[in-house]
Protein backbone atom coordinates (compact mmCIF):
# COMPACT_ATOMS: atom_id res chain seq x y z
CA UNK A 1 0.00 0.00 0.00
CA UNK A 2 1.35 3.73 -0.80
CA UNK A 3 -0.89 6.43 -0.85
CA UNK A 4 0.18 10.45 -1.15
CA UNK A 5 -1.82 13.52 0.09
CA UNK A 6 -0.55 16.56 -0.65
CA UNK A 7 -3.27 18.30 1.72
CA UNK A 8 -2.75 16.36 4.65
CA UNK A 9 -4.44 18.36 6.85
CA UNK A 10 -7.39 16.41 5.83
CA UNK A 11 -5.83 13.04 7.77
CA UNK A 12 -4.00 15.08 10.11
CA UNK A 13 -7.04 16.86 11.55
CA UNK A 14 -9.45 14.14 10.98
CA UNK A 15 -6.98 11.86 12.98
CA UNK A 16 -6.61 14.56 16.12
CA UNK A 17 -10.14 14.16 16.44
CA UNK A 18 -10.95 10.86 16.05
CA UNK A 19 -8.40 9.91 18.49
CA UNK A 20 -9.79 11.96 21.10
CA UNK A 21 -12.54 9.53 21.39
CA UNK A 22 -10.88 6.31 20.15
CA UNK A 23 -7.33 4.54 20.97
CA UNK A 24 -7.07 1.94 18.47
CA UNK A 25 -8.96 1.51 15.09
CA UNK A 26 -8.75 -0.37 12.19
CA UNK A 27 -8.33 1.52 8.52
CA UNK A 28 -9.96 -0.47 5.87
CA UNK A 29 -8.59 0.61 2.58
CA UNK A 30 -9.99 -0.02 -0.50
CA UNK A 31 -10.70 1.61 -4.37
CA UNK A 32 -12.87 4.37 -3.08
CA UNK A 33 -10.64 4.91 -0.11
CA UNK A 34 -9.92 5.18 3.32
CA UNK A 35 -12.32 3.85 5.71
CA UNK A 36 -12.71 3.72 9.56
CA UNK A 37 -15.49 2.76 11.68
CA UNK A 38 -14.87 2.60 15.06
CA UNK A 39 -16.99 3.06 18.82
CA UNK A 40 -15.31 4.34 22.03
CA UNK A 41 -14.31 2.44 24.63
CA UNK A 42 -17.91 3.35 26.80
CA UNK A 43 -19.66 2.09 23.53
CA UNK A 44 -21.25 5.82 23.71
CA UNK A 45 -19.91 7.26 20.54
CA UNK A 46 -19.58 5.83 17.23
CA UNK A 47 -17.15 7.42 14.85
CA UNK A 48 -17.40 7.01 11.04
CA UNK A 49 -14.39 8.35 8.92
CA UNK A 50 -13.65 8.14 5.24
CA UNK A 51 -10.69 9.61 2.96
CA UNK A 52 -12.11 9.42 -0.50
CA UNK A 53 -9.57 8.36 -3.31
CA UNK A 54 -9.89 11.28 -5.23
CA UNK A 55 -8.09 13.49 -2.61
CA UNK A 56 -4.70 11.29 -3.02
CA UNK A 57 -2.15 12.51 -5.56
CA UNK A 58 -1.11 8.63 -5.91
CA UNK A 59 -3.43 5.72 -4.76
CA UNK A 60 -1.68 2.51 -4.37
CA UNK A 61 -3.85 -0.83 -2.65
CA UNK A 62 -4.34 -4.24 -2.94
CA UNK A 63 -7.90 -4.68 -2.42
CA UNK A 64 -9.11 -4.70 0.95
CA UNK A 65 -5.64 -4.21 3.11
CA UNK A 66 -6.21 -3.52 6.76
CA UNK A 67 -4.08 -2.09 9.13
CA UNK A 68 -4.41 -1.32 12.84
CA UNK A 69 -3.12 1.51 14.66
CA UNK A 70 -2.70 2.82 18.01
CA UNK A 71 -4.09 6.50 16.94
CA UNK A 72 -1.75 8.24 19.81
CA UNK A 73 0.55 7.27 17.93
CA UNK A 74 -0.56 7.89 14.72
CA UNK A 75 -1.25 11.74 15.97
CA UNK A 76 2.15 12.67 17.68
CA UNK A 77 3.66 11.86 13.98
CA UNK A 78 1.30 13.97 12.11
CA UNK A 79 1.30 16.86 14.30
CA UNK A 80 4.78 17.53 12.74
CA UNK A 81 2.86 17.78 9.64
CA UNK A 82 4.01 20.94 7.80
CA UNK A 83 0.59 22.92 5.52
CA UNK A 84 3.34 22.38 2.75
CA UNK A 85 4.32 18.89 3.67
CA UNK A 86 3.75 16.13 1.31
CA UNK A 87 2.54 13.12 3.22
CA UNK A 88 3.00 9.55 2.27
CA UNK A 89 1.51 5.99 4.03
CA UNK A 90 3.10 3.08 3.16
CA UNK A 91 3.11 -0.42 4.69
CA UNK A 92 6.48 -2.29 4.89
CA UNK A 93 6.86 -5.93 5.07
CA UNK A 94 8.10 -6.10 8.86
CA UNK A 95 4.09 -4.78 9.78
CA UNK A 96 5.11 -0.94 9.93
CA UNK A 97 3.27 2.10 8.71
CA UNK A 98 5.81 4.39 7.22
CA UNK A 99 4.80 8.09 7.28
CA UNK A 100 7.03 10.47 5.48
CA UNK A 101 6.80 14.13 5.65
CA UNK A 102 8.27 15.51 2.37
CA UNK A 103 9.14 19.63 1.71
CA UNK A 104 12.24 21.35 1.85
CA UNK A 105 13.28 18.13 3.87
CA UNK A 106 11.67 14.35 4.09
CA UNK A 107 11.44 13.39 7.30
CA UNK A 108 10.47 9.25 7.81
CA UNK A 109 8.56 7.98 10.90
CA UNK A 110 7.41 4.01 11.34
CA UNK A 111 5.35 2.74 13.62
CA UNK A 112 3.84 -0.54 14.46
CA UNK A 113 0.80 -1.82 13.25
CA UNK A 114 -1.61 -4.10 15.82
CA UNK A 115 -2.84 -6.97 15.96
CA UNK A 116 -6.05 -6.30 17.38
CA UNK A 117 -9.36 -9.15 17.83
CA UNK A 118 -11.32 -7.42 14.81
CA UNK A 119 -15.00 -6.54 15.46
CA UNK A 120 -16.34 -5.58 12.50
CA UNK A 121 -18.46 -2.21 12.79
CA UNK A 122 -21.14 -1.38 11.03
CA UNK A 123 -23.04 2.39 11.35
CA UNK A 124 -26.21 1.61 11.83
CA UNK A 125 -29.16 2.26 9.59
CA UNK A 126 -31.05 5.00 11.87
CA UNK A 127 -34.05 7.33 10.89
CA UNK A 128 -34.62 10.82 11.33
CA UNK A 129 -37.56 12.93 10.82
CA UNK A 130 -35.33 16.09 11.28
CA UNK A 131 -32.00 17.19 10.16
CA UNK A 132 -30.45 21.01 10.56
CA UNK A 133 -27.67 21.94 8.15
CA UNK A 134 -25.43 25.13 9.62
CA UNK A 135 -22.27 26.62 10.41
CA UNK A 136 -19.75 24.66 12.08
CA UNK A 137 -18.94 27.98 14.09
CA UNK A 138 -22.85 28.09 14.64
CA UNK A 139 -23.49 24.69 16.79
CA UNK A 140 -19.84 25.05 18.18
CA UNK A 141 -20.60 28.39 19.68
CA UNK A 142 -24.21 27.06 21.68
CA UNK A 143 -22.20 24.16 22.90
CA UNK A 144 -19.69 25.75 24.63
CA UNK A 145 -22.34 28.39 25.74
CA UNK A 146 -24.30 25.60 27.67
CA UNK A 147 -21.27 23.87 28.73
CA UNK A 148 -20.76 26.50 30.90
CA UNK A 149 -23.89 25.45 32.86
CA UNK A 150 -24.44 22.02 32.52
CA UNK A 151 -22.95 17.71 31.68
CA UNK A 152 -26.11 17.40 29.44
CA UNK A 153 -27.75 19.15 26.51
CA UNK A 154 -31.15 19.29 24.77
CA UNK A 155 -31.75 19.81 21.54
CA UNK A 156 -35.33 20.54 20.56
CA UNK A 157 -36.54 20.61 17.05
CA UNK A 158 -39.09 22.19 15.14
CA UNK A 159 -39.60 22.62 11.44
CA UNK A 160 -38.24 26.65 11.92
CA UNK A 161 -36.24 26.36 14.92
CA UNK A 162 -33.78 24.53 16.75
CA UNK A 163 -33.28 25.25 20.68
CA UNK A 164 -30.27 23.80 22.39
CA UNK A 165 -31.01 24.45 26.08
CA UNK A 166 -29.51 23.24 29.57
CA UNK A 167 -29.57 23.45 32.68
CA UNK A 168 -27.37 23.43 36.40
CA UNK A 169 -27.96 23.35 39.59
CA UNK A 170 -28.34 27.11 39.40
CA UNK A 171 -27.77 28.28 36.21
CA UNK A 172 -29.57 27.64 32.92
CA UNK A 173 -28.51 28.72 29.08
CA UNK A 174 -31.00 28.33 26.33
CA UNK A 175 -29.86 29.47 22.87
CA UNK A 176 -32.30 29.72 19.50
CA UNK A 177 -31.15 28.89 15.71
CA UNK A 178 -33.74 30.20 13.46
CA UNK A 179 -33.88 28.74 10.02
CA UNK A 180 -32.36 31.03 8.20
CA UNK A 181 -29.98 31.12 4.74
CA UNK A 182 -27.46 29.78 6.89
CA UNK A 183 -29.54 27.58 8.56
CA UNK A 184 -31.94 25.05 6.75
CA UNK A 185 -33.85 22.97 8.85
CA UNK A 186 -35.49 19.91 6.88
CA UNK A 187 -38.81 18.14 8.87
CA UNK A 188 -40.49 15.06 8.03
CA UNK A 189 -43.10 15.49 11.06
CA UNK A 190 -45.17 17.69 12.52
CA UNK A 191 -43.95 16.93 15.74
CA UNK A 192 -41.45 18.26 17.69
CA UNK A 193 -37.86 16.21 18.23
CA UNK A 194 -36.37 15.85 21.66
CA UNK A 195 -33.19 14.65 22.95
CA UNK A 196 -30.45 14.94 25.69
CA UNK A 197 -26.78 14.27 24.93
CA UNK A 198 -23.21 14.59 26.63
CA UNK A 199 -21.50 17.32 26.64
CA UNK A 200 -18.35 15.81 27.08
CA UNK A 201 -18.83 14.26 23.77
CA UNK A 202 -20.34 17.13 21.88
CA UNK A 203 -17.29 18.93 22.60
CA UNK A 204 -14.94 16.30 21.13
CA UNK A 205 -17.09 16.16 18.03
CA UNK A 206 -17.43 19.70 17.46
CA UNK A 207 -14.27 19.78 16.49
CA UNK A 208 -15.06 18.28 13.23
CA UNK A 209 -15.42 21.97 12.07
CA UNK A 210 -11.66 21.82 11.47
CA UNK A 211 -12.29 20.34 8.38
CA UNK A 212 -15.36 22.04 6.91
CA UNK A 213 -17.51 25.15 7.64
CA UNK A 214 -20.97 23.07 7.86
CA UNK A 215 -22.69 20.80 9.55
CA UNK A 216 -25.38 18.33 9.45
CA UNK A 217 -27.37 17.76 12.42
CA UNK A 218 -29.56 15.03 12.88
CA UNK A 219 -31.71 13.31 15.61
CA UNK A 220 -34.90 12.36 17.29
CA UNK A 221 -36.84 12.04 20.41
CA UNK A 222 -34.67 10.09 22.67
CA UNK A 223 -32.57 8.81 19.87
CA UNK A 224 -29.05 9.01 19.07
CA UNK A 225 -27.48 12.22 17.46
CA UNK A 226 -25.75 12.11 13.99
CA UNK A 227 -23.67 14.86 13.40
CA UNK A 228 -21.47 14.80 9.44
CA UNK A 229 -18.93 16.91 8.65
CA UNK A 230 -17.91 16.14 4.44
CA UNK A 231 -15.72 18.17 2.16
CA UNK A 232 -17.34 16.96 -1.27
CA UNK A 233 -14.67 14.55 -2.81
CA UNK A 234 -12.29 14.76 0.09
CA UNK A 235 -13.34 13.75 3.16
CA UNK A 236 -16.36 12.67 5.35
CA UNK A 237 -16.25 12.65 9.13
CA UNK A 238 -19.79 11.70 10.76
CA UNK A 239 -20.38 10.66 14.24
CA UNK A 240 -22.94 9.09 16.16
CA UNK A 241 -24.03 9.80 19.61
CA UNK A 242 -26.25 7.97 22.07
CA UNK A 243 -28.63 9.67 24.18
CA UNK A 244 -28.80 10.48 27.62
CA UNK A 245 -31.93 8.93 29.45
CA UNK A 246 -33.20 10.41 32.91
CA UNK A 247 -33.58 8.18 35.84
CA UNK A 248 -35.89 9.60 37.32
Amino acid sequence: MKLVLAEPRYFKDSISIISELVTEATFKVGKNGLKLVAMDPANVAMVNFELFSSCFTEYTVQEGEEIAINLANLKQILRRAKSDDVLTLETTEDNKLKIQLKSNTTRSFSIPTLEIEHKEQRVPDLTFPINIQTDSATLAEAIEDVSVVAESVTFLGKKDQLSVKAEGDLSKAFIEIKSNERTIITTESEDNSKAKYSLEYLKKMISGGKLSDNVTIYFNTDYPMKLEYKVTDRVLLSFILAPRVDND
